[in-house]
Order: C-alpha cells, then sequence, then structure tokens
C-alpha cells in the first residue's frame, strides 16, 4: 500500500502555497497604494524641491471646507492632498487646476509635483500640471480633472 502525500486533515502544499503567495500579492498591492499611517493630518507641499504628501485615508472628495489657500499652492508646482484624493497645481500665477491623485496606470496614489509635472512613484508616471496629460508612461490615460473653486485667497472642492 503507498503513502498518501498529504494528510487528510492537513491542507495540500498546493494550497498552502496559492495562499502564501496571494498574501505575497495582497502586500504589494497594498505597498503601491502609497498609505504611509506615520505621515501627520496636514498635506505637505510638492514644490521643486519635492516631497511626500499627507495620506491620512478615504477623505470626502466633495466641497465644504476650504482645501487650501492659494498662496500655499507654489506657482509651477502643487500640492498633493492625499487625503482628499486630489492634487492642486498652479501653471501659471493665479491659475489653479485639480486632478485626480489616483494614478491612470495602476491605482497608486501620485506624491510629488515638481518641474512641472505630477508624479507617481509605483511606475514613475508623470502627468503635466497644466491638463493632466500623461508626459510619462507606462500611463496612457490623463489624470482626470477634479472642479475646484477659488474664492478669494481660498480653494475648495466644488
Amino acid at each position: 500500500m503507498t503513502a498518501s502525500l498529504h494528510s487528510a486533515s492537513g491542507p495540500a502544499r498546493r494550497t498552502v502555497v496559492a495562499a502564501a503567495g496571494a498574501a505575497g500579492l495582497a502586500v504589494a498591492l497594498t505597498a503601491c497604494g502609497g498609505s504611509d499611517d506615520d505621515a501627520s493630518s496636514s498635506p505637505v507641499e510638492s514644490g521643486a524641491s519635492g516631497g511626500a504628501p499627507d495620506d491620512g485615508g478615504g477623505g470626502d472628495a466633495a466641497g465644504g471646507a476650504p482645501l487650501a489657500r492659494t498662496a500655499d499652492i507654489p506657482e509651477g508646482g502643487g500640492k498633493v492632498f492625499a487625503d482628499r484624493k486630489v492634487v492642486v497645481t498652479q501653471p501659471s500665477a493665479g491659475e489653479f487646476k485639480a486632478f485626480s491623485a489616483t494614478c491612470t496606470h495602476q491605482g497608486c496614489a501620485v506624491k510629488s509635483v515638481a518641474d512641472g509635472v505630477i508624479n507617481c512613484p509605483c511606475h514613475n508616471s508623470d502627468f503635466s500640471i497644466t491638463d493632466g496629460s500623461v508626459r510619462g508612461g507606462p500611463a496612457t490615460k490623463p489624470l482626470p480633472a477634479v472642479e475646484i473653486t477659488v474664492s478669494g485667497d481660498s480653494i475648495t472642492l466644488a
């Protein structure tokens, strides 16, 4: 009589290997999402010097409380508001634009704005601060525009 390769009471080797692979994939996807539990709750400016934005989790994307002051958004740069999943840019003096902070390539969070582009660190896709168009792949679709309202020196989501 031949011995069984696995016991009836324990999991098969394939099941264990598949579960380990699924756990590894979940960790990789979580890392791609850009969550940073140690970040403070205030947004971080991402100007020419770069920088990491706050990722306070999924905030409400609707309007209400002011998102930023116009003086907080550097000309030729921008700020990522990870908790609101939006990036606000100022391509030229007094012109403010907003885009989704979710990369169109694989859904990672964009992290910085420098040298006229919004950068996603997962696979280095770059997007224009003027219209959200792709400046460098692997992304092939632009960042979707987000409606904002500028009133005086206050910027709010529309």
